[in-house]
């Protein structure tokens, strides 16, 4: 007989854990209201003019209705129901088309001022600033810091010590008192510079075979690119401190910078314990700083884009060889 601590750790999880509770007859609360409110639409109609209009006509009238109902109730699209992405619809078509920076709202034109069409929206970024030590101040009110992970190899290791991470994983979660969100991105990987460059210093070796073997590998990366969809993956901790006595925008004076940096100063306080608690786990994490958090606002922004190996920063000299002196 095994040791009950030699034997592996296994929990079920369900797929989609925000998946709402079943009711009645395997339908959410949504789907059965939306039923029932389709249900008596169908009957009010029928009742109103069930003996005023023929059969055939009360049939074409009804039958679209409930269609319709059950369609929204019972549909989805690309994981999401149809009543919800008939609302997001609606949301959309009542958006502004063009927006502009600014801080208040966009006033309107003077009377004697013929505009056609729609006046633009005012942008709203949902990161109002980045600070020097990388806390972001949402535009909403609050600060944010990102945390950057590694992974722990967690099917290699022994019951026991299975067991130990996660504990230490569940304790890290029992302490938190405030909302964290573990994101985990895939972006894709452009390997050319990187061939490039090896192609390039190849011929900088002492050795000719270190150079073949310099030359065949760039060979190799860039047919790695050309036959595979490379992908970089990333884990982050977004940590957040929202203070909930802060009134509806900003105050003003000495007293705003005052709250940023007292928000500011609790979640790098935040970030920093999550880091140890990381550590304890094996995994290699650091605060990311302000340069790093502008680079991955970048890549949200755009994440299908490509991004090249070994990107200058802003205040770095681009040489075409060798150090800049």
């Amino acid at each position: 007989m095994r040791h009950a601590s030699k034997e592996r750790l296994v929990a079920k999880i369900p797929a989609d854990v925000e998946m709402p509770d079943k009711v009645l007859a395997n339908l959410t609360v949504r789907q059965v209201a939306i039923l029932a409110g389709t249900a008596v639409l169908a009957a009010w109609v029928y009742l109103m003019a069930g003996d005023r209009l023929p059969a055939p006509v009360l049939v074409a009238i009804v039958l679209p209705v409930i269609a319709c109902g059950c369609a929204l109730a019972l549909g989805r699209r690309d994981g999401l129901s149809l009543d919800r992405l008939a609302l997001h619809a609606v949301a959309y078509l009542r958006r502004d088309r063009k927006l502009v920076t600014t801080e208040e709202e966009v006033s309107a034109p003077p009377a004697w001022c013929r505009v056609r069409g729609r006046l633009p929206g005012a942008l709203r970024l949902p990161v109002r600033a980045i600070r020097e030590d990388g806390v972001m101040e949402l535009a909403e009110g609050g600060t944010v810091a990102v945390v950057q992970a590694g992974t722990v190899a967690f099917g290699l290791r022994t019951g026991d010590e299975q067991a130990a991470l996660v504990g230490t994983f569940a304790g890290w979660l029992n302490s938190l008192d405030a909302p964290v969100q573990i994101l985990l991105q895939a972006r894709p990987v452009d390997l050319s510079d990187l061939a490039d460059m090896i192609g390039n210093t190849a011929g900088q070796l002492a050795d000719p075979a270190l150079e073949q073997a310099a030359h065949e590998h760039a060979e190799f990366l860039i047919e790695l690119s050309a036959t595979r969809d490379l992908l970089t993956r990333e884990v982050l901790v977004v940590v957040r401190h929202q203070d909930a006595e802060r009134p509806p925008g900003w105050t003003r004076g000495s007293r705003r910078t005052a709250r940023r940096d007292s928000s500011a100063a609790i979640v790098t306080r935040r970030a920093e314990e999550t880091v140890r608690s990381l550590l304890a786990l094996g995994v290699h994490a650091a605060v990311m700083g302000a340069d790093d958090t502008r680079e991955l606002l970048v890549r949200s922004l755009s994440p299908r884009r490509t991004e090249p190996i070994g990107i200058a920063r802003p205040d770095e000299l681009i040489t075409l060889g060798g150090d800049a002196r």
